[in-house]
């Protein structure tokens, strides 16, 4: 039996969350085009003979402007120890920049390096970001389309054959560890991201505040009197939205219910941070 841990990383919205889902065939992480979606470390378990890869998705790596984004690099600097493999995954149809550059230092030299959105590239621009990526010297490149899947079975194969001899460690079956109602909370924040656009990126978070299954109680935490506007919708419509969507998701017969608390600059008090599991 090989197994092991393999730690996705890399800036905002270079593919992490999109390639695990990838890679399991389900969707364990939240997905969204704005930055700091993913605000912890979330566990996908990949099973295969004789294997088990247990991944781990990070957020991204950026220049924090709250005690949230400090928080938040601190969580994917603390994934890079004791794992078995560290996946880079870049941005290549926007290009690699700086703030790769930046994280590629802090990277161990056997480092998996993924340029990952090349189902948006050309065959020159793949081969110009790969030859951008090789001046970091890291052990393998892999040319990768997150959405499409194209490229995933080679980094797959990649990682397995580095993964020691161990242990199981998860029950055979065990697709993710993420605890039901903390993954309730961030399918409603994908949902209010997706409903929302552009207007409250980093403003909401939200936490379950009673659990009776099938009925749910989710609060929306916003930080100004006028975003809770935004988040109810006229006449309750964006509310009514994000609650069709997430109950599409969840078993049938649950019942969701969504409430907004205002809760003035809750991103900048690191004891509220820690409250809300991030």
């Amino acid at each position: 039996m090989k197994s092991g841990f393999v730690t996705l990383v890399g800036r905002p919205n270079v593919g992490k969350s999109t390639l695990l889902n990838q890679i399991l065939g389900t969707k364990v992480t939240i997905v969204s085009d704005k930055p700091q979606t993913t605000r912890t470390q979330v566990r996908g378990i990949l099973e295969g003979p004789g294997v088990q890869i247990v991944f781990v998705d990070t957020p991204g790596i950026h220049k924090p402007r709250s005690a949230l984004g400090t928080r938040l690099n601190q969580t994917a600097g603390a994934s890079l120890s004791g794992v078995d493999v560290v996946v880079f995954l870049v941005d290549g149809e926007s290009g690699i920049g700086r703030g790769d550059d930046f994280v590629a230092a802090k990277l161990p030299p056997n480092s998996l390096l993924v340029v990952n959105k090349i189902d948006q590239m050309g065959k020159d621009a793949v081969f110009g970001q790969l030859a951008r990526a090789s001046e970091w010297g890291f052990d393998e490149y892999f040319p990768v389309s997150a959405v499409t899947g194209e490229g995933v079975d080679a980094l797959v194969a990649a990682i397995a054959n580095r993964l020691p001899e161990g242990p199981r460690w998860y029950p055979e079956g065990t697709v993710t560890d993420i605890p039901e109602a903390f993954w309730v909370a961030e399918l409603v924040r994908e949902q209010l991201l997706a409903v929302t656009r552009d207007e409250l990126p980093h403003s909401i978070a939200v936490q379950v505040t009673e659990w009776e299954w099938p009925r749910v109680r989710c609060e929306i935490l916003v930080e100004r009197e006028s975003q809770k506007g935004m988040v109810i919708g006229k006449g309750g419509s964006v509310l009514k939205e994000v609650g069709i969507r997430v109950r599409e998701q969840l078993p049938e017969g649950a019942f969701v219910e969504l409430f907004v608390k205002v809760e003035k600059n809750w991103q900048r008090k690191p004891e509220r941070i820690e409250r809300l599991g991030y």
